[in-house]
C-alpha cells in the first residue's frame, strides 16, 4: 500500500511544479504590457505642466513680437495678466505663477529656460487690508457693497507679482453692476504702493469660488 500512496505523492508534486512554471512564464510575459508600463510611470508635477504651457505661450511672443514684447509682458505685466485666461485651463490654474515664469523667461530671452523645482503660486489670507478697506468704505460712501466682502486673499505668483482676490458673499447670478461697484471701489482704495512687489489684477469671487469681475489694479 506504501507504493500507490509514494506514486500519487510523486504525481501531485510534479502538477505543482508544472503550475508554477506556468505562472511565472504568464507573469514574465506580461511584463511590457500596458498596464505595467503605466504602474512605472509618475505623473508630471502641475508646476512642471504649468511652466512648459506658460514657455509655449512666451515663444510664440517674443517670435512674434521680438524685444518690444519682452518689455510690454515682463515688465508691464502682460505674461500675470495673460495667466487668468490662458489655455489649457485646467493645466494654468494648476500653478499660475509656473506660468507666468515660463512665460517671462521665454519672452524675455528667448532662451531663457530655469523651470521651478516646487509650487510657485503661494495663497496669502490678509484680515488687515480687509478690515482697512471694510473701514474706508464706511466713510467714502460705500459701506453696503463692502459688507459683502468676506475675505482678501494674495495670490503670490512670484516674488515680484501678485494678484489680490476677494471673496464675497454674492451668488453666481448676482447683478454685475453691483458686483461692480465693489470691485470699483476696491481698486478705488487700493493705494498703487505695493513696495517690493505689484498687484496687477482683482479678482472678486463669489461665495461658490466662481470668478465674477476681474480688472486691473
Amino acid at each position: 500500500m506504501r507504493a500507490p500512496t509514494q506514486a500519487r505523492r510523486l504525481r501531485r508534486a510534479f502538477a505543482a511544479a508544472l503550475l508554477g512554471m506556468l505562472a511565472v512564464s504568464c507573469g514574465s510575459g506580461g511584463s511590457d504590457a500596458p498596464t505595467a508600463r503605466a504602474s512605472r510611470t509618475t505623473a508630471e508635477p502641475g508646476y512642471a505642466a504649468a511652466y512648459d504651457a506658460g514657455r509655449r505661450e512666451g515663444e510664440r511672443l517674443f517670435k512674434e513680437g521680438g524685444k518690444g514684447a519682452a518689455v510690454r509682458e515682463v515688465v508691464w505685466g502682460g505674461c500675470v495678466r495673460r495667466s487668468l485666461r490662458a489655455e489649457p485651463h485646467d493645466v494654468v490654474e494648476k500653478d499660475r505663477g509656473a506660468w507666468v515664469l515660463g512665460c517671462k523667461q521665454a519672452v524675455g530671452q528667448g532662451t531663457d529656460r530655469h523651470p521651478p523645482t516646487a509650487q510657485v503660486t503661494r495663497r496669502e489670507s490678509d484680515p488687515d487690508l480687509l478690515a482697512r478697506f471694510r473701514s474706508w468704505a464706511a466713510t467714502h460712501g460705500t459701506k453696503r457693497p463692502a459688507e459683502h466682502a468676506g475675505r482678501v486673499v494674495l495670490v503670490h505668483l512670484g516674488p515680484h507679482d501678485y494678484d489680490v482676490e476677494l471673496a464675497t458673499s454674492y451668488l453666481d447670478t448676482s447683478a454685475q453692476a453691483e458686483v461692480g461697484q465693489l470691485a470699483e471701489a476696491f481698486a478705488t482704495w487700493w493705494d498703487g504702493d505695493d513696495g517690493d512687489a505689484r498687484a496687477w489684477n482683482l479678482i472678486v469671487r463669489a461665495h461658490s469660488g466662481k470668478d465674477l469681475v476681474t480688472r486691473s489694479l
